[in-house]
């Protein structure tokens, strides 16, 4: 058996009171290290720092990327030289954010978007996130504004319908020369320049034409792609319907071939009127036979050069006319034409017009002693052919139909 110390008698006090509590062990040499001590700061700052980074990369995330405050899709424009403060202005007086203008800055310099801003009209979906907002602005996905040129326009009158658009900025410095402007459908931005449009019509156009030039018919009597814009831009004028076209480029290819005048009415008012377009009051009949460059019915083959600005529809039926021997085309009273091939046979159609528009308007028009509206080829030229002369000019008004034309020109009265 061990034995155990004495246990010395103490009296009831002492046995209350602490043994003596043995002191600490002393500090290491290496703990007092000031090394060690600037480590350990530095290791809990950066723990500090960790979970501070964390809980704001999580908080900018869900600022980033919560449902915007918008109802519905919204186009807004930020204008140019807009800063980042100014953008956040635009956007929250604009309902496309609802948060601190600094939190959307703090959200660009997050996204390293700082700068790849840029202005321009942006459309913004429902709900559209912060993140959705700046990307949008990131990309330059500017709306893009659909720009309608309508076919048979003349160079003159597409720059002024241009001009009336206000999405378009800046003047056109010089009309372009007829015919070198595609009509089409085309997509630009707002603040587009009207020069810069004009460039690109003017591209297409140029396009449009060596593609369709290449595919022309091989025995197609013009020897130029300006030839066949010039024919193409008479046919735009004649005819508004599109199963028409290639059977009315068919009757000038084939009077071109028989060399016969083509005797087209839009091309006596080009040459009165030049690029404005439309006369204004009915063709007189002074003026059928009056000299002009432009004009048909006096000149052989075709004018100098296009009386507008013929559409890809036109240029297309031109190139590949209709195979057929109509020398002859006349309004059929419903819109459109009704074609022949012989002198004797326009004549016939022509009288069930006349009847026609006699029936309609009540005999307030009186019948023509000439069978030939002015707007269809040549009955006041018939082709060598033909059975009988030109019948000699009428001593009163006639009316003069542009059947499927009207949209290009009005039908008109041949006045004395």
């Amino acid at each position: 058996m061990s034995e155990r110390p004495p246990i010395s008698p103490r009296s009831p006090r002492a046995a209350l009171e602490p043994e003596q509590v043995p002191p600490p062990p002393k500090r290491s040499e290496r703990a007092r290290n000031p090394f060690v001590v600037v480590g350990n700061a530095i290791i809990t700052i950066v723990l500090l720092a960790l979970i501070g980074a964390g809980a704001v990369y999580y908080y900018g995330n869900q600022v980033l990327d919560s449902p915007g405050p918008l109802q519905q899709d919204k186009v807004v424009n930020i204008p140019s030289r807009a800063g980042k403060r100014d953008i956040a202005d635009v956007l929250q007086r604009e309902g496309v954010i609802d948060v601190n203008p600094w939190l959307f800055i703090g959200g660009v310099f997050a996204m390293k978007a700082s700068s790849g801003l840029k202005p321009g009209e942006y459309s913004f979906q429902k709900n559209a996130s912060l993140r959705a907002v700046i990307a949008t602005i990131v990309e330059g996905k500017v709306v893009q504004h659909a720009v309608t040129i309508p076919e048979g326009l003349t160079s003159e009158q597409i720059v002024a319908k241009l001009a009336d658009n206000d999405i378009f900025t800046g003047s056109v410095h010089e009309i372009p020369r007829e015919g070198t402007l595609l009509p089409e459908t085309y997509k630009f931005p707002r603040g587009t320049t009207r020069d810069h449009v004009i460039q690109r019509m003017q591209q297409a156009q140029k396009r449009v034409v060596a593609e369709i030039w290449e595919r022309r018919s091989p025995d197609l009597p013009l020897k130029t792609p300006e030839e066949l814009v010039t024919l193409a831009s008479i046919v735009e004028k004649e005819t508004g319907k599109t199963d028409e076209r290639s059977r009315v480029a068919a009757v000038f290819v084939n009077r071109l071939k028989q060399k016969i005048k083509l005797q087209s009415d839009p091309t006596i008012i080009y040459g009165l009127v030049g690029g404005k377009g439309t006369l204004g009051r009915p063709i007189k009949r002074s003026e059928i036979t009056q000299p002009s460059p432009y004009n048909t019915y006096v000149i052989d083959g075709l004018p100098p050069g296009p009386i507008s600005n013929p559409g890809r529809a036109s240029l297309e039926a031109t190139a590949n006319p209709a195979r057929t021997r109509d020398l002859y085309f006349v309004a059929d009273g419903t819109g459109g034409h009704t074609f022949s091939e012989t002198y004797d046979q326009h004549q016939k159609n022509v009288a069930k017009l006349r009847a026609m528009e006699k029936q309609v308007q009540n005999d307030t028009v009186e019948p023509a002693d000439d069978p030939q509206p002015a707007s269809a080829p040549a009955a006041q030229t018939p082709p060598p052919s033909a059975a009988k002369p030109a019948a000699k000019p009428a001593r009163k008004p006639v009316r003069r139909r542009q059947g499927a034309a009207q949209s290009a020109q009005p039908s008109r009265t041949v006045q004395q």
